[in-house]
């Protein structure tokens, strides 16, 4: 029952709220939904949920935990959503071009942002290759709406690039499913079965050449949807232009394709075919973190230095799959703290962008003195989100990095440092002087709104940073393991 409310409930409510006359209801239900769906997670971790659809459908420890990390991002996303559409509906909206333009109606935007919710659910809790595609395209089509949010012509041409990239990306995708399925027609008495425990159970049977053809299609494909380069191209476009409110887009959406990479890089491990998969998965890693540092040198727009900081954390993730042995939990780790601060970070710069009516970093000085609580968090999320100490994600690379040591991988430990420490460079240029600077304005009163939900997301990942809980460690343990974890 818990599995079935988990998936229904943002659908049904999201459904609702298209049809709510209210802004009142409509806000309502949202944050609503949200604590519902964080209690019914809670709630799977101490009873585990029922099996659907013939095992096409179950919630196991790895599902368990992305779906965690993007529910606690879609409460803080949707507390913040009360006072931003509020005051979005209050302002009229005016493009740099000097032309008045609308937004996106309240119900629908409301209404595709738990639809997104839901269609994340049944990603994180699909054990079927098939419904897994399924449900990593409903959250393209759900989150698209997202992003034209403000119906101007850069919302719109971004957009269409997020649709039209991650279209190629998920048709790459539904390829490599299809590979798969031919590699899994040998197995005996099974059929063509796609569940993903009956490929571990049968993976000797695999044809392995086939195989390794859907792993490639599954990496390119839900790669582009990750955000590994070099098909990354949407992100910077989508998350400049989507309200700052849709951290959802970095801290889960790529998450969701994340977790698809992962699923198939299980079966190449049972199937002994661990050793191919893990060297893509390192030559991907790098490359993006090497091309995310090339753009964020010298950036001039925040958001996209934000996102263009996204590419290159999908990148460790990668990396951390592909060395293998602890550098898998450190992975995981990363995901989280990476989800937690990322999600942070967009919150933020929304609430600079709603003060500063810039997103170029020039035209914004003197944070700390005019909104004081959100220069503080911009400068605490600049230290978090480069890996510094003692934030959490400071523990997950080190973590990477001394498993490529040990490993004797000190090639591409040095280039792990080198690309670190040129993005900590880039991006402290661009925020300290957006932090610091002479401020001419008197401090502005900041919304509880607007500050708590950032605020909630920095104290978790610093509590992470200095102190990992026994349990939140045995669990990335269990689910490291699977994915061929020491």
């Amino acid at each position: 029952m818990i599995l079935t409310l988990l998936i229904l409930i943002p659908a049904l409510s999201g459904i609702a709220s298209f049809f709510a006359s209210s802004a009142f209801i409509r806000r309502g239900m949202l944050v609503g939904t949200a604590v519902l769906h964080c209690i019914l997670t809670a709630t799977a971790w101490m009873s585990p949920p029922e099996i659907l659809l013939n095992g096409w459908l179950a919630l196991d420890s790895a599902g368990l935990l992305f779906l965690s990390v993007s529910s606690i991002l879609f409460l803080a996303s949707s507390v913040y959503a009360v006072g931003y559409l509020g005051r979005e509906h209050q302002q009229q909206q005016i493009s740099e071009e000097g032309f008045i333009f609308t937004n996106t109606p309240e119900n629908i935007f409301i209404a595709c942002l738990q639809l997104f919710l839901s269609a994340m659910t049944l990603v994180c809790a699909s054990q079927h290759f098939g419904l897994l595609w399924v449900g990593i395209e409903a959250t393209s089509l759900a989150s698209a709406p997202l992003i034209y949010f403000h119906r101007h012509r850069r919302s719109l041409e971004a957009t269409w690039k997020y649709v039209l990239i991650c279209s190629v990306g998920i048709g790459l995708a539904l390829l490599g499913t299809l590979l798969l399925t031919y590699s899994a027609s040998m197995i005996k008495g099974e059929g063509l079965n796609l569940v993903l425990g009956q490929l571990l159970l049968n993976s000797a049977d695999l044809q392995p050449e086939w195989l390794k053809a859907a792993f490639l299609f599954f990496l390119v494909g839900y790669g582009t949807k990750m955000g590994l380069a070099p098909l990354h191209t949407w992100i910077p476009s989508a998350y400049s232009e989507a309200p700052s409110l849709v951290a959802l887009l970095s801290g889960a959406l790529l998450n969701c394709a994340f977790l698809g990479i992962l699923r198939i890089h299980q079966v190449c491990i049972a199937a002994g075919q661990s050793t191919f998969s893990c060297g893509l998965l390192v030559f991907f890693g790098l490359f993006s973190m090497a091309v995310a540092a090339f753009f964020i040198i010298g950036q001039k727009d925040y958001k996209r230095m934000l996102a263009y900081s996204s590419v290159e954390h999908m990148g460790i993730l990668s990396l951390g799959i592909g060395l293998g042995g602890t550098a898998v939990f450190g992975s995981l780790f990363h995901m989280i703290n990476h989800s937690l601060t990322k999600g942070m970070l967009f919150l933020v710069a929304g609430n600079i962008l709603f003060v500063y009516k810039t997103r170029i970093p020039s035209g914004v000085k003197g944070i700390l003195g005019r909104v004081p609580v959100t220069g503080v968090l911009w400068v605490a999320g600049l230290f978090a989100i480069t890996g510094a100490p003692p934030f959490g994600l400071f523990i997950s690379e080190f973590t990477i990095f001394k498993s490529a040591v040990a490993q004797g991988h000190y090639l591409i430990a040095g280039l792990f440092l080198l690309l670190l420490a040129i993005i900590f460079a880039a991006m402290s240029h661009i925020m300290l002087n957006m932090a610091q600077g002479e401020n001419t304005h008197p401090v502005e009163k900041e919304s509880l709104w607007a500050i708590t939900p950032p605020l909630a997301l920095c104290l978790l990942t610093l509590i992470l940073g200095l102190h990992i809980p026994t349990a939140l460690t045995d669990i990335i343990n269990s689910v490291s393991f699977i994915f061929g974890g020491a």
